[in-house]
């Protein structure tokens, strides 16, 4: 609370200082408020200081605003208004005495709850069950629920202000820099430095404008990036009034959207209800490949909903920003979604904030830079204290005294001394632009030159982004076939056959089949074709249009005319399997057909159905590098009445009968090898996390070079403790398939071997999760030689980017774009292989779909290092010349003309650039430039620098001084 005596004596402190003080409580808003303020309870509170959780924990200053939600109570009691909601926020917010409500930049708080909600309760409660969900907003808001909503909540909007040219300059102008700049050029020009200074003004004006410029162009383009998020027409459903037209800033969490088929792109993020959709989610996965959505189901089950579904809670989620291509309606009309999150609590709301505020930039270059310049700081006033005495001692007026003491301050620290770190950075951010490498946090270049880990996803980054079709292993009798390949001939017709047709997410749109590239291949190699068919029935959870597959002329024959898809449990990266319910055209038959990961797949199928030689069927193709499907089937009994919509996936997915294996072939990019060579020729560790199968995964890395010839894999299994077992951990060979018989005894393997010269540790995401929560001291043994990571869901990638940042390795992540966003954001250097809005996030943007850009990004940013580093030397060792030149010069009383300044300081500027235009070394060496400022190297090099120097000045102007020639004119300014 601000305090009026501390006000007034702040005040005071602003006029006798000359507005110093104030600029020192910009720079430090935590000293504003304890100099004004007084601690107190929030309700009294009229400016909250708020502080970072990351660890710079920097300050905040926020006003506090009061606003009251009576005069919408005054005709209607709450418990009317939220009869079916009375767990919501707002409710328990205005239902008890004492209303009211403090409203802040990103946070609102409570004071009758007692509890901050952050950016704003701008989502639906996750407490909330399917069934709640569907009861409570089924049938959307009356009016006055939506006005209170609106108001408490605020406007559905990603607000990005574009910045006022005004504010950029006073923010700019205002930086320490150039206030330290402002003070040496006001002395310059009170000495008659003319020239000189004039010459620094400009050079000072052009940097702040093109500053200005620079921040004024980023703040239009994020403004015109969400501008059309704020204005979309949309069609909303009020209780008792019925569908209505309007503008999607007006929506509130648990309002009703109506889709009714027309393209929309989403304004906020909502739960589908009823009907299902095809979205292009491009924004959020970096693949423009159409998605289905299905209906909340309305299972009346105590879990909240997200936990019901666990992760396939997103196939019922429409995220903002992503965009509707085709709505299916349902038996109760059009496709209808609840409003679940609004603004900057969406998908894209969450995208912009990581782009407006990213994670800060931990590089020690920076902080000892900062100690850096605080030594110089030292020196410098050491120098003010000697030239004091100096003139003190020759009896100069106390004017003259000052101003020339303050002069020779000035001369410690150039003015372009911080700016000497980013030099490089510029150039050598032109020169990856010309290689299609597109970087929107400069600062992260330096960082690049640090990087000893890059961590690669397989899928599209390592291997080519299709899949070939090599062949299928028919399954009959509990036997393998011969491999059938799609080259000599159609797949002959049968279960297997229409597995392959009909399980798959695979849409047909704007004339032409669309969906996953895996799925388009593998449906292709059957020969059959896909429509639209509009013999759905609604009443029995069938959509009114639903998918038919029907024999094509490239086909083998088939005694049916084809097959609709009737249902579909979608794909989930933790489930790692799909399937669908299907019905042949012209008979009552239903049946369930699964595809997913072979060992997943083969635990749902009946034990005898399964081959005995599976395991060994299945290695034979993964040890060669193939990816592989499993296939399955079983009839279904459906009574008429019977409703999809009601299926239980657990039940019908169970019992099984085992089809085969789909063989496909993921081929690696001609650029892999020699780029994996030559980062390990640089000393430069590789890892592969991919979500891919384990085996797989390992014979890329073989294939690739990231795994040695030579060097042996150790496959490392964990898992979680489960009653009476504790948790375990188990190792085991890649050559040794088999597992140590006796229970008791310690697994040991043998580590050094004469025949290997090294080692790897390959493990899935189940296993590095276990370690995570059972062996975290084991973990970072094993992470130190981990080089495959297989089956890992997005989380876990992020969470082993961070597990390798707590050793100490600087990070790269280089991925598609496809689940990698969390891990390109978590890296110390992001490298996004696609082009998609999600890429926006990713600090760097490869147009060569290749992983080339790695090295070459690692190149430049060891350049960019170097060049930052001999920038910064040679202007501390330029200053501390200048400093002890005028010092010398001070004690004959003179000092440095006008043009010898400014031929000077001209010569230096030319000095940095071109120490800043040399290019990167075209091959990486071996060994990293230093990180560190304050290192015994740089340090020894400086300070014996400045003594030579010293020492050299000195003689030379003693020996002058004795010379029969010299005659001393003394020069007083």
């Amino acid at each position: 609370m601000t305090q009026f005596f501390r006000k007034a004596l702040c005040i005071a402190g602003y006029l006798f200082s000359c507005g110093a003080l104030l600029l020192v409580f910009y720079w430090k808003p935590e000293w504003d408020v304890w100099a004004n303020c007084v601690p107190c309870n929030l309700e009294e509170a009229d400016t909250v200081l708020l502080r970072a959780t990351d660890e710079f924990q920097r300050y905040k200053r926020k006003k506090v605003i009061s606003l009251s939600l009576q005069h919408l109570l005054d005709s209607e009691k709450p418990d009317l208004l939220f009869s079916e909601d009375r767990d919501s926020v707002i409710y328990r917010a205005i239902t008890r005495p004492g209303l009211k409500v403090s409203k802040g930049l990103r946070l609102k708080y409570y004071f009758t709850s007692l509890c901050f909600f952050s950016p704003f309760p701008r989502s639906l409660e996750d407490s909330n069950t399917c069934y709640e969900i569907h009861r409570k907003f089924g049938d959307g808001l009356t009016k006055r629920q939506r006005d209170l909503r609106k108001l408490v909540c605020g406007p559905n909007a990603i607000e990005i202000e574009i910045r006022p040219i005004w504010k950029l300059l006073f923010k700019e102008i205002l930086n320490p820099f150039y206030v330290f700049q402002a003070f040496t050029l006001t002395l310059w020009l009170s000495q008659g430095y003319y020239e000189f200074a004039t010459a620094l003004i400009i050079l000072s004006i052009i940097s702040i404008g093109l500053t200005v410029y620079d921040l004024r162009q980023q703040s239009v383009k994020l403004h015109n990036l969400v501008e059309e998020h704020n204005k979309v027409r949309v069609t909303a459903w009020t209780k008792h009034e019925g569908g209505h037209q309007s503008e999607s800033c007006h929506l509130v969490p648990g309002d009703v959207l109506l889709l009714e088929g027309q393209k929309l792109s989403l304004p906020c993020d909502a739960i589908l209800l009823d009907g299902s959709c095809v979205v292009n989610e491009g924004m959020l996965t970096g693949e423009s490949v159409p998605v289905t959505k299905t209906p909340l189901p309305q299972a009346d089950n105590v879990q909240p909903w997200k936990k019901h579904s666990l992760e396939d809670h997103r196939r019922h989620v429409l995220f903002c920003g992503t965009e509707v291509i085709q709505t299916r309606p349902s038996g109760k009309g059009p496709a209808r979604a609840v409003v679940l999150q609004t603004g900057f609590n969406t998908a894209k709301g969450d995208l912009v904030r990581s782009i407006l505020y990213p994670k800060p930039l931990n590089f020690r270059i920076y902080k000892e830079a900062f100690l850096f310049i605080v030594g110089l700081i030292f020196v410098a006033i050491v120098g003010l204290i000697y030239g004091a005495c100096v003139y003190a001692e020759n009896k100069r007026p106390v004017r003259e005294t000052a101003v020339m003491a303050l002069l020779l301050l000035s001369a410690v620290v150039t003015p372009a001394l911080p700016a000497a770190l980013t030099t490089g950075i510029v150039y050598a951010q032109k020169r990856l632009k010309k290689r299609k490498i597109f970087c929107i946090s400069p600062q992260r270049i330096n960082i690049c030159g640090q990087i000893n880990l890059v961590c690669f996803d397989k899928t599209g980054t390592l291997t080519e982004d299709g899949l070939n079709l090599f062949g299928v292993v028919p399954c009959q009798d509990a036997s393998f076939l011969p491999l059938h390949s799609f080259s000599s001939g159609p797949l002959p017709w049968g279960p297997l056959c229409q597995a392959m047709a009909t399980c798959h997410s695979l849409l047909f749109l704007e004339g032409r089949i669309q969906g996953d590239p895996m799925d388009l291949k593998m449906f292709e190699g059957t020969g059959w074709e896909m429509e639209e068919s509009g013999s759905g029935d609604p009443e029995s959870g069938v959509p009114k249009t639903c998918s038919v597959v029907k024999p094509g002329p490239k086909a083998s024959k088939a005694p049916s005319e084809g097959m609709s898809i009737l249902h579909q449990f979608p794909f989930s990266s933790s489930l790692l399997r799909m399937s669908v319910v299907t019905k042949e055209l012209g008979k009552d038959n239903h049946g369930l057909y699964m595809k997913g990961a072979p060992e997943t797949v083969a635990s749902f199928c009946l034990p005898k159905t399964v081959p005995p030689s599976f395991q060994a069927e299945l290695k034979s193709f993964t040890a060669q590098g193939f990816r592989v499907i499993a296939l399955a089937h079983k009839e279904l009994s459906l009574d008429a009445g019977h409703s999809l919509r009601d299926l239980d996936r657990d039940e019908v997915e169970s019992g099984l009968t085992f089809l085969g294996l789909l063989v496909m072939e993921n081929r690696l990019k001609g650029e892999t090898r020699p780029v994996l060579e030559e980062l390990r020729e640089a000393r430069i560790r590789t890892v592969m996390v991919t979500g891919d199968n384990l085996e797989t995964a390992i014979t890329v890395g073989r294939n690739s070079g990231m795994i040695p010839s030579g060097d042996r894999v150790i496959l490392v299994e964990a898992s979680d403790p489960e009653d009476p077992h504790p948790a375990s951990v188990t190792w085991q060979t890649v050559e040794d398939t088999q597992p140590c018989k006796e229970k008791n005894q310690d697994p040991c393997i043998t580590i050094y071997d004469k025949s290997s010269s090294s080692f790897h540790f390959a493990m899935n995401g189940k296993t590095f999760q276990a370690l995570q929560k059972s062996f975290s001291s084991l973990l970072p043994k094993i992470l130190v030689n981990g080089t495959v990571f297989a089956r890992m869901s997005p989380g876990q990638k992020s969470s082993l980017v961070e597990e390798f940042q707590k050793l100490d390795y600087y990070v790269g992540m280089c991925g598609d774009g496809a689940n990698d966003c969390g891990a390109l954001k978590m890296a110390h250097a992001g490298i996004s292989l696609s082009e998609q809005e999600a890429s926006v996030a990713s600090p760097f943007t490869s147009q060569t779909p290749n992983i080339q850009c790695v090295p070459e990004l690692i190149r430049e940013g060891r350049a960019a290092l170097i060049s930052s580093f001999a920038v910064f030397k040679y202007l501390v060792l330029y200053g501390m010349v200048l400093f002890i030149g005028c010092a010398l010069l001070y004690w004959q009383m003179q000092i440095f003309g006008n043009y010898q300044f400014l031929l000077q300081d001209g010569v230096a500027m030319v000095a940095c650039l071109t120490m800043s235009l040399t290019h990167a070394h075209p091959r990486l060496a071996p060994f990293r430039p230093s990180g560190r400022l304050i290192s015994p190297p740089l340090l020894l090099s400086v300070v014996f620098s400045i003594l030579s120097n010293l020492a050299i000045q000195t003689c030379g102007f003693v020996f002058v001084r004795r010379q029969a020639w010299y005659a001393q004119v003394r020069s007083y300014r």
